[in-house]
């Protein structure tokens, strides 16, 4: 029997609090603006992506959730695929000894646990995780840094996801691209108190993807200028040193005004681009109402939560692990869930310290709504990890023929 070659690995999210929108270089995904991230825990939130070579594949082929991509069709997909090829081509060449697998055909088969195209991240997750996972099957010798180069090639914001911890995105300046990478700020254990509460509010595909929209702003949006030459740079190193102070006040305060400044611009578009609606504006009146209740309660902070959106409408609030029960509890309240559909159980509230919070502040209830399809508390993570670097069954995502297991 002719030998397998295979890989399975796990790849996080990353949730940015200084956006990435625009890109100066389309082909090589070269970002306009330098950007700063919070990688989240793989416990709740991951792509994983088996990766194998084998002789007796004929052709290369890719299953995303269960479905065949055209990889060919892709050239995202192909720019990452062929750039680890000729990695593993370097070493064969160097090294008479290796096995010369770089030729083999792959197949790989990648699945999110969480949903797709919905403004979460999906595709800084996928090409994190082929990238990282083509590096283990092909044994390459490349940094984390290094990687993050090429899994920018597929996904800009895939670079920040192969480091844990606060990861910077620094745009560089080469034309080749070769000095934009991530690097990371600080690991989760410099800061492990923060928490990210995730509120899906919809987890349909959006209208417009990252893509064409950063690519219509930066062609019509007067306003992208000004938030590339002064607005970003300044909130880059204002908030490194947020985080290496582990000062929650001005990293909530940076995080929220950088999410405004993107929706901003976002809306600077012409025609414009909306990713946000009723509901996660709803949220961001009710972060504003919360902070200031609690400071008129005598917190010694200004802020408690701090809220981000992405590309998407779905709310991302970073708190204090010991405020991350209350925050949600007061949430809970404003945003009742449908009878039928708990999405709060499992949480342990103090009714007594969410009233007190409530009694201060002026914010509706919006039980009409019934704003949330799935709430996700989660907390900062690390960088992709390695299931397995051979076939195993129990954690592959192939059968033994190379075919997706879920499509049998």
């Amino acid at each position: 029997m002719l030998k397998v070659y295979e890989a399975t690995c796990t790849a996080p999210i990353n949730i940015a609090v200084i956006k990435y929108w625009g890109k100066r270089d389309t082909k090589l995904n070269l970002p306009t603006n330098s950007s700063l991230s919070v990688t989240l825990s793989q416990d709740d939130l991951h792509t994983k992506t088996t990766c194998r070579a084998a002789p007796e594949l004929k052709a290369d082929k890719l299953w995303l959730n269960g479905k065949e991509e055209i990889i060919a069709q892709n050239k995202r997909l192909t720019n990452v695929i062929n750039e680890m090829r000729a990695q593993r081509k370097k070493l064969e060449e160097n090294d008479n000894s290796l096995p010369k697998i770089a030729d083999y055909k792959l197949h790989i088969c990648s699945a999110n646990n969480f949903p797709t195209a919905a403004g979460l991240a999906s595709s800084a997750a996928g090409f994190a995780c082929l990238t990282f996972s083509l590096a283990t099957l092909y044994q390459l010798k490349l940094d984390n840094v290094e990687l993050s180069t090429i899994a920018r090639t597929g996904s800009g914001s895939a670079c920040r996801s192969l480091q844990g911890g606060y990861v910077a995105w620094e745009m560089g300046e080469k034309e080749d691209g070769s000095d934009s990478h991530a690097i990371q700020v600080a690991s989760r254990e410099h800061w492990p108190d923060m928490q990210a509460i995730i509120l899906v509010v919809n987890d349909a595909k959006k209208k417009t993807s990252s893509t064409l929209g950063m690519q219509h702003t930066v062609a019509t949006s007067p306003l992208i200028q000004h938030r590339i030459k002064h607005v970003v740079p300044k909130a880059m190193e204002d908030m490194k040193t947020a985080i290496q102070n582990k000062d929650f006040d001005s990293f909530a305060e940076i995080t929220m005004r950088d999410s405004n400044s993107f929706h901003a611009v976002c809306a600077d578009t012409f025609p414009p681009i909306y990713y946000m609606n009723d509901i996660s504006r709803a949220v961001v009146n009710a972060v504003h109402d919360y902070n200031a209740a609690k400071a008129a309660m005598g917190s010694a902070q200004k802020y408690t939560v701090a809220y981000t959106f992405d590309a998407g409408p779905n709310a991302v609030l970073y708190v204090q692990k010991k405020d991350a029960d209350n925050v949600l509890g007061v949430i809970s309240r404003i945003f009742p869930a449908a009878e039928d559909k708990n999405i709060y159980s499992g949480f342990n509230f103090n009714d007594q310290e969410i009233d007190e919070v409530l009694a201060k502040m002026n914010t509706p209830i919006y039980p009409q709504m019934n704003a949330f399809k799935r709430i996700i508390a989660t907390k900062v993570g690390d960088g992709p990890r390695v299931l397995a670097n051979e076939f195993n069954d129990e954690v592959s995502l192939l059968n033994a023929n190379g075919e997706p297991k879920e499509l049998l």
